[in-house]
């Protein structure tokens, strides 16, 4: 199996989830503020599923295929403990589906502004 692209899935996730529940008109509207966008998308999606896993603990639902996309981001994993103040041993204490979780919320607000980039992109190019 390749490497798990962290970054492209939690972005196309923030992606995704943005198109799903907001309309063209109001993602336009938003994005004319988008430091209060970004910082309401960020406390929607702490908790989404589909975007983080925070939300009941697990973004996969399955052990192996979190278990697949940590093994080659340890050092991801690395630094997203580093930055939430956990020691190396969280990943044996919680298990892969928490540290799984635990990347996607440390990428989510450099996810969110990469998608808000993108869709300022398409605004004016469309």
């Amino acid at each position: 199996m390749e490497r798990y692209n962290y970054p492209e899935a939690v972005r196309a996730d923030v992606l995704e989830y943005i198109r799903d529940n907001y309309t063209p008109e109001e993602i336009r509207e938003a994005l004319a503020d988008r430091d209060e966008f970004a910082e309401k998308l960020h406390d929607e999606l702490w908790t989404v599923d589909s975007v983080t896993g925070n939300g009941s603990g697990s973004y996969t639902f399955n052990t192996w295929r979190a278990e697949e996309y940590i093994c080659h981001n340890l050092d991801l994993l690395g630094e997203a403990l580093q930055e939430f103040g956990c020691n190396a041993s969280y990943l044996i204490e919680k298990g892969s589906e928490a540290a799984d979780v635990t990347i996607r919320c440390y990428l989510l607000g450099s996810a969110i502004s990469e998608a808000l980039d993108e869709l300022e992109n398409e605004a004016e190019e469309g």
